[in-house]
C-alpha cells in the first residue's frame, strides 16, 4: 500500500543498520526499502525500492568502518567511511531526482571531521569538500551529533543541527557514578569548554590536561592541572580513535591519586590497537554512544559501557518534520529509555545478590549498597535536575515537561516510573498531520 504524500520516510545505508532500525522503531514507522550492494569492480549500486515523491527522506549513514561478511574489493572484512560516503551522497541524489519533497541527511558521526582546517602547509580541509559533495547532490538539511569543530556548520549553505551527547553524559554519571567524589577530566585544553560545561551542570570540580604529540595519533607527554586525589575521575571527550591519549591520561590519574577512572567518549573508533590499550589500562569503564556500531567492540573488551542515543536522533526526525523546535534537546534527553548501561548494572547487581544474600558491598561504579538502600534491578530513574529548555518552552504548552512546569505534578511524576512515562506527547501548532506514533509516550498533558 503506497502511503499518503508529505510522510516521513527513513532510509539506511549499510553502515549503521542497527541504529536505523532503532530510530525508526522510535517513530512508529518501518525502515523503507532500499537496497545497497557493490559491483564486481568496487562501485556501490543504490536502488530506492518505494516512492518518495512529496516526502520527507532522511538517509541515515555514519564514518565508520563497519564490520561485514560481504566480500569487498580489497579483501578486507570492513567496509570503510569512503564507501559509506558514497552510499550516502548517491542515495542523496536517487531520492532528490525522485522528486522527494525534502532529503535530510542524518550522519550521527561526521565524514572526516578532524580535517576541518589547514593546520600545515598544502592540507586539504576535507570536512568543507565533504560539505560541497552532500549539498551538490542535493541534501536540504543536516542533522549530525558532537561535530569535533563547530565551524563544520559554517561549511554547509543549508541548515545542520549539532545535536549534543551530553545530556546522556550526565544522565549517566548522575544515575552510575558518586557525584560526592566526581572530578570532570578534560584529556587536552581543546576540550576544556565540553569539560567545564560539565562540571558547572553537575557542580564538581575540573581538571585538564596538557599535551604534547610528536605525530597525529601519538602522545608524547601529558602534563595534569588540577587535583584529583581520592576522588572518580571522569575523562570526557568527543572521540577515542586508537586511545593513546585516553590510557596515558587514565595512568596519570592513577598516578596522582584517583580512586577510579572512568571516560566518557560520544563517538567511539576504537581503531588499532585501541582495544587492546582499554584493556590493559588503568581505566575502569570507557562509556561510548552509539553513532558507531559497538556490538563487536563490546564482545571484545568488558570494559566498554554503551549509551543508547537513538531516541535522541528520532525526536529531532521528528520535530523537524512538523517544524518544532530542536533546541531543547541540546540541554535535555526527550524521553527516559532502556540503556544497555543499566542492563549490564542489573547482572552485575543481580549476581552480588545472589553471592552474599540481600547485602552487597559495591557495585562497580562507585555506590556502596547494604541492605535496603542497595540498588537492585528495579530502580526507578527519575527526572534529573540539569534540564533546563529554552525560556520560551517554559510558557509554551507544546514543550517538554521541565522543573518549572511540573513542580505541582512532581509527587505522580516520580511515582509513575522513569521520565520518560511522564514526557507529554507535544502538541502541534500550525500543523493538522498528528505527532508520530511512538510507544514510549503515553501520557497527555491536561490543558
Amino acid at each position: 500500500m503506497t502511503s499518503a504524500p508529505g510522510g516521513i520516510k527513513i532510509f539506511s545505508g549499510s553502515s549503521h543498520p542497527e541504529l536505523a532500525n532503532m530510530i525508526a522503531k522510535r517513530l512508529g514507522l518501518p525502515l523503507s526499502k532500499a537496497t545497497v550492494a557493490r559491483n564486481d569492480s568496487g562501485e556501490s549500486l543504490i536502488r530506492i525500492a518505494e516512492s518518495v515523491r512529496e516526502h520527507d527522506v532522511y538517509i541515515i549513514n555514519t564514518s565508520c568502518c563497519t564490520p561485514t561478511t560481504a566480500p569487498t574489493v580489497t579483501g578486507k572484512s570492513f567496509i570503510s567511511p569512503n564507501t559509506s560516503l558514497m552510499e550516502l551522497l548517491i542515495m542523496i541524489h536517487a531520492c532528490k531526482v525522485a522528486s522527494a519533497k525534502r532529503v535530510t541527511a542524518v550522519i550521527p558521526h561526521f565524514f572526516y571531521a578532524r580535517q576541518d582546517k589547514k593546520d600545515k602547509s598544502r592540507a586539504p580541509i576535507s570536512a568543507k569538500l565533504v560539505a560541497n559533495m552532500i549539498e551538490k547532490a542535493g541534501c536540504d538539511h543536516v542533522i549530525t551529533m558532537d561535530l569535533h569543530a563547530s565551524q563544520i556548520q559554517g561549511f554547509f549553505d543549508v541548515p545542520v543541527d549539532n545535536l549534543y551527547a551530553e545530556p546522556a553524559a550526565l544522565q549517566f554519571i548522575r544515575e552510575m557514578i558518586d557525584l560526592e567524589k566526581v572530578v570532570i577530566v578534560s584529556p587536552d585544553a581543546g576540550g576544556a569548554k565540553r569539560a567545564t560545561s560539565l562540571a558547572d551542570r553537575l557542580n564538581v570540580d575540573f581538571a585538564l590536561f596538557h599535551k604534547e604529540r610528536k605525530k597525529a595519533n601519538e602522545v608524547s607527554r601529558m602534563v595534569l592541572v588540577g587535583d584529583v586525589k581520592g576522588k572518580v575521575a571522569v575523562l570526557v571527550d568527543d572521540m577515542a580513535d586508537t586511545c593513546g591519549t585516553l590510557e596515558l591520561a587514565a595512568q596519570r590519574l592513577a598516578e596522582s591519586g584517583a580512586e577510579r577512572v572512568f571516560a566518557i567518549v560520544t563517538h567511539g573508533i576504537l581503531s588499532g590497537p585501541a582495544l587492546e590499550r582499554i584493556r590493559r589500562s588503568s581505566l575502569e569503564k570507557l562509556v561510548v554512544t552509539n553513532t558507531l556500531p559497538q556490538a563487536r567492540n563490546r564482545a571484545q573488551c568488558d570494559k566498554i559501557e554503551e549509551i543508547d542515543i537513538s531516541h535522541v536522533l528520532a525526536e529531532t526526525i521528528r520535530r523537524s518534520h512538523y517544524g518544532e523546535s530542536v533546541s531543547v534537546l541540546f540541554n535535555e534527553v526527550p524521553y527516559d529509555t532502556t540503556q544497555p548501561y543499566r542492563q549490564s548494572l542489573s547482572r552485575s547487581v543481580s549476581s552480588e545478590n545472589v553471592g552474599s544474600g540481600s547485602g552487597g558491598s559495591g557495585n562497580g561504579y562507585g555506590h556502596g549498597n547494604s541492605g535496603t538502600h542497595g540498588l537492585s534491578t528495579n530502580r526507578q530513574f527519575p527526572r534529573s535536575s540539569y534540564t533546563t529548555p529554552d525560556p520560551p518552552e517554559l510558557s509554551n504548552s507544546s514543550g517538554f515537561l521541565t522543573n518549572a512546569t511540573s513542580s505541582g505534578r512532581s509527587s505522580t511524576g516520580n511515582a509513575s516510573g522513569p521520565l520518560s512515562t511522564a514526557a507529554a506527547t507535544p502538541k502541534l501548532s500550525q500543523h493538522s498531520t498528528p505527532p508520530l506514533p511512538s510507544p514510549l509516550r503515553n501520557e497527555t498533558r491536561a490543558e
